[in-house]
């Protein structure tokens, strides 16, 4: 867990005199809150919601863990302690959880549509503001997909490198003696899509990523390791719009891998509520 996020508690847990105000000689007295899911889905951010409680000295019982299953009405957590820390508790940990349970969600039914036959990635967490991409790594994880294309080193040769280094040849020759994987950008900026495939395959890429989104770029590339007869030794990769419901057609044309952006990391929330429960430890127990 990041220093960054242990300085952001430390903002959210400073004293506030505004709580004691309002509770009075009430804030001595403890009571029990429930953290419980509205809705079915996957859970995700409770490392993160764990340390918050830690943060906030307070009692918890976890019924639930990343990467578990959640049904509708269960039970996430019980948490024990004062009127403030209990009220302050929930400020934080629906958003530690439910958006990261929502990324999760997605990337599991993302996982069951492609049955196995293709890798899921959900590179796009990069686009994240910096103090949450280590969540949404977490979340992508506990979703049971993969962070990044390949799980060796490689490098990632995109539309940006090739245009500054003036085509798919003379990108992949100025990496040549560098010993990483090679995962090369495809989107016919330079020639037809096709000859761009042939190029990098006769440069030595490892990876062909056809990234516009077009179902008619990637036959064409399809087509070309088709007749190269390179099909199940450089895999092909598909990224630019992909929903959901796209999957298993995909898996079917031959696809290896697939990056997914906003259909997993743009998933709407899992639905959460945060209720006291009782004021004596017997509810939490």
């Amino acid at each position: 867990m990041t220093k960054d996020f242990d300085l952001l508690l430390q903002d959210w847990i400073g004293e506030d005199r505004f709580y004691a105000e309002i509770f009075g000689e009430k804030n001595q007295r403890h009571v029990v809150a429930c953290l419980r899911s509205r809705s079915s889905g996957w859970v995700a951010g409770i490392p993160f919601a764990q340390r918050a409680a830690q943060a906030f000295q307070l009692e918890a019982r976890w019924k639930v863990q990343s990467g578990e299953a959640v049904k509708e009405g269960e039970a996430i957590a019980f948490v024990h302690g004062t009127a403030e820390q209990i009220v302050r508790f929930e400020n934080i940990v629906i958003g530690l959880i439910a958006k990261p349970s929502g990324i999760a969600s997605a990337a599991r039914k993302a996982r069951e549509l492609a049955g196995g036959k293709i890798r899921l990635v959900a590179g796009g967490w990069k686009k994240h503001p910096f103090l949450m991409k280590e969540q949404v790594l977490e979340a992508i994880s506990a979703g049971g997909i993969a962070q990044r294309i390949l799980d060796e080193p490689f490098l990632y040769l995109d539309k940006n490198y090739v245009r500054i280094l003036g085509g798919i040849g003379p990108t992949l020759r100025a990496v040549a003696s560098l010993p990483k994987a090679k995962v090369i950008q495809l989107r016919g900026e330079f020639s037809s899509i096709a000859e761009e495939a042939r190029e990098a395959l006769s440069m030595g890429a490892d990876v062909l990523m056809v990234d516009t989104g077009s179902w008619q770029d990637l036959e064409e590339v399809l087509a070309v390791l088709r007749e190269t007869k390179v099909l199940h030794r450089k895999p092909l990769a598909f990224a630019g719009g992909i929903q959901l419901n796209d999957i298993p057609g995909l898996a079917e044309k031959g696809v290896d891998i697939l990056d997914i952006g906003k259909a997993i990391l743009d998933a709407p929330w899992l639905e959460l509520t945060y209720d006291v429960v009782g004021s004596g430890k017997e509810v939490f127990e």
